[in-house]
C-alpha cells in the first residue's frame, strides 16, 4: 500500500460515505481502515429495515445497506483495509497500522477519523449485584441474534429511545418475551406511534421513573430489580436477559491519543461544521462527533466532510477548526458543530437535552447579547434538535463564545 492521500479510520457510515465523495473527486488515494473483518460499521449487525432513508432515500435492512456502502466506496476505487487497527497518529502525520501482515506506516496528508460510537455496557453505568451471563449491550445482542446463538426467555430492556424499542423487535425475532422497558425518565423518547404499538400490539408494559437498581443471578441472570424513583418502592422482574441500551459514547481514543481538543460534556473532538479539529489535517464525522444519531445521519456527515476536504484539497489546503467556540446551558447537553465561523456559518446545528422540560426555545447568546432564537419541533431527551444556523445570523467575529440555552 502507497501513502494515501487520505487515510479514513472506521468503515461505518460516515467513514465510507466521506471515502466514497473523496474518490469520486479524485483526489488520490483513498484508504479507509476497520478492526472489524467486514464494512459497514453498526447497521451489518441490524437485521431490521428502515436504513439509507435519509442519505440513499430508500429502505433497506442493515446487512444490505452497509454491503451497499462498502461497494459503492470500493466501485469509486476506495481501498478498503478491514482487521486492521490504527495504533496511533505522530505529531508529523505518520500513522502506525497493525493488520494480518503485521506493523506497516503510512504517511497520508489527511486524517479523517470515523470511528463511531458504542453503548455503555452495564459496567459503566455500576449497577450493582451478581455478574450473571445474559446482560448484553444492543450491539452485542444483535450480533448474538444474527450469529443465530441463544439468548434467553424473557428479558428487561434497559432503556426508551428509539434503539431500545429496536431492541424490543430483536429480541422478538428471537423468540424471547421483553417483560419490560425500564427508563429513569417520566417518558418513552422514542416517537410516539413506536411506542404505542409496542406497548399494546407486544404488550409490553414500560416502566417511568425508575432505574435498575441489581441484576441477581448464580451463572445466569435470574431477577432484575427495579426501584421508582418517585415513590421509593422496589419491584423484582424474573428475567433471565437484561439489554442496556443507549447512553451512548464517542470511539475516542484515538483522537484523544492525537491531542485533538474535544468537547468537556461529551468527550468527541471539537469539529466546525465541515469535520475539521483543532489540529491540522485531521478531520472528524459521524457518530465520534455527535454520539447516537442514525447511521443516515452519520452518513450524510460524512458525506459533507468528504465533499468539502476534496475542496480544501484541491486549494492545497490541510485546516484546521477556526472561529469561535459554541457552548450549551442546562438542559441542553450538547451542540454540533462546536465551532463556528462567522464567515462561513453552518446551515443546520444540532442540539440534545437531556431531560424533558417543555421549553422548545432556543436561544443564542454571544457576550451576554442575543443573536438569535429558533423554535424546537419537539424537546425530546436523546433525540436531535435540528436549528437552523440563522440562529447564528448576528454572530461576530470579535466577539467571545457563542452559548445557547433553551428557554
Amino acid at each position: 500500500m502507497n501513502d494515501p492521500v487520505v487515510l479514513v479510520v472506521g468503515a461505518g457510515p460516515a467513514g465510507l460515505s466521506a471515502a466514497y465523495e473523496l474518490a469520486v473527486r479524485k483526489v488520490g488515494q483513498v484508504v479507509v481502515v476497520d478492526r472489524e473483518a467486514a464494512a459497514g460499521g453498526v447497521p451489518r449487525h441490524c437485521d431490521h429495515t428502515g436504513f439509507g432513508l435519509q442519505d440513499l432515500h430508500r429502505s433497506m435492512n442493515g446487512p444490505s445497506y452497509a454491503r451497499h456502502l462498502a461497494a459503492r466506496a470500493t466501485g469509486a476505487g476506495v481501498i478498503l483495509r478491514l482487521s486492521t487497527t490504527v495504533t496511533g497518529v505522530t505529531p508529523h502525520g505518520t500513522a502506525t497500522l497493525v493488520g494480518p501482515s503485521g506493523l506497516k506506516e503510512v504517511h497520508p496528508d489527511v486524517v479523517l477519523l470515523a470511528t463511531g460510537a458504542r453503548e455503555r455496557p452495564r459496567s459503566a453505568r455500576l449497577v450493582p449485584g451478581d455478574r450473571p451471563a445474559g446482560v448484553f449491550t444492543t450491539g452485542q445482542l444483535q450480533q448474538w441474534v444474527l450469529a443465530d446463538l441463544p439468548v434467553g426467555r424473557r428479558a428487561v430492556v434497559v432503556g426508551a429511545e428509539h434503539v431500545a424499542y429496536s431492541a424490543v423487535l430483536t429480541l422478538r425475532h428471537a423468540g424471547v418475551t421483553t417483560a419490560a422497558i425500564v427508563t429513569d425518565l417520566p417518558r418513552h423518547q422514542t416517537v410516539g406511534a413506536f411506542a404505542v404499538a409496542v406497548r399494546i400490539g407486544l404488550r409490553v408494559p414500560l416502566r417511568t421513573s425508575s432505574r435498575i437498581a441489581a441484576l441477581h443471578g448464580r451463572g445466569r441472570l435470574e431477577a432484575v430489580e427495579v426501584v421508582n424513583l418517585e415513590t421509593g418502592s422496589v419491584h423484582r422482574i424474573d428475567a433471565d436477559t437484561a439489554v442496556f441500551t443507549g447512553d451512548w459514547v464517542p470511539d475516542h481514543e484515538l483522537a484523544r491519543r492525537m491531542e485533538v481538543a474535544t468537547v468537556p460534556t461529551t468527550g468527541a473532538p471539537r469539529t466546525d461544521a465541515w469535520g475539521r479539529t483543532s489540529r491540522p489535517g485531521v478531520l472528524a464525522a459521524g457518530n465520534l462527533v455527535h454520539p447516537g444519531e442514525t447511521a443516515g445521519i452519520a452518513a450524510l456527515g460524512g458525506r459533507a466532510a468528504g465533499r468539502r476536504l476534496a475542496e480544501d484539497l484541491s486549494m492545497g489546503l490541510r485546516p484546521a477548526a477556526t472561529g469561535l467556540a459554541m457552548t450549551v446551558a442546562q438542559p441542553l447537553s450538547s451542540v454540533v458543530p462546536a465551532v463556528a465561523d462567522p464567515a462561513d456559518r453552518p446551515s443546520r446545528l444540532l442540539v440534545r437535552t437531556d431531560r424533558f422540560t417543555g421549553r422548545r426555545l432556543v436561544v443564542a447568546h454571544q457576550d451576554g447579547r442575543e443573536i438569535g432564537r429558533a423554535r424546537l419541533r419537539h424537546s425530546v431527551p436523546h433525540r436531535t434538535l435540528g436549528v437552523s444556523g440563522r440562529v447564528l445570523a448576528e454572530m461576530t467575529s470579535d466577539g467571545g463564545p457563542v452559548e445557547f440555552t433553551l428557554q
